[in-house]
């Protein structure tokens, strides 16, 4: 028995799952980080961030936004300007990504350690 139930967080149709979807792309936490200290211009994530395309950048935005983590403000001038900023719910995600952030510096050698190492020997059970 694997103890889980209909329903649980995490498996299929649960909220929790869309949840972990949304901010398991390899990009999301980055972007959402680089937003944390207020409104940002896209040009401005780009060089912020670092080693992202425009393309995927607008496409992690638009998919943020419409799942509500994410506000556009388009100004009425000329030339255009759009900033980008977290909304309300977008801000409580900045806590649990400070966390996995202090637990990346805290344990990336390891990680890298056990990468440089290969996989280890499965035991077998004959």
């Amino acid at each position: 028995m694997s103890g889980f139930g209909p329903g649980d967080l995490f498996l299929a149709d649960c909220p929790g799952r869309l949840a972990v979807e949304l901010i398991a792309d390899k990009w999301t936490v980055v972007v959402l980080y680089g937003l944390s200290q207020g409104p940002v211009r896209h040009g401005e994530l780009v060089e912020l961030i670092g080693g992202i395309s425009r393309k995927v950048l607008t496409q992690t935005l638009r998919r943020l936004q419409a799942h509500g983590i994410v506000r556009r403000h388009a100004y009425a001038e000329v030339p255009p300007r759009v900033e980008y900023e977290l909304t309300p719910l977008g801000a409580t995600l900045i806590d649990p990504i400070r966390v996995l952030t202090e637990w990346a510096m805290e344990n990336g050698d390891a990680v890298l350690d056990a990468l440089d190492a290969g996989p280890e020997p499965v035991a077998r059970s004959d």
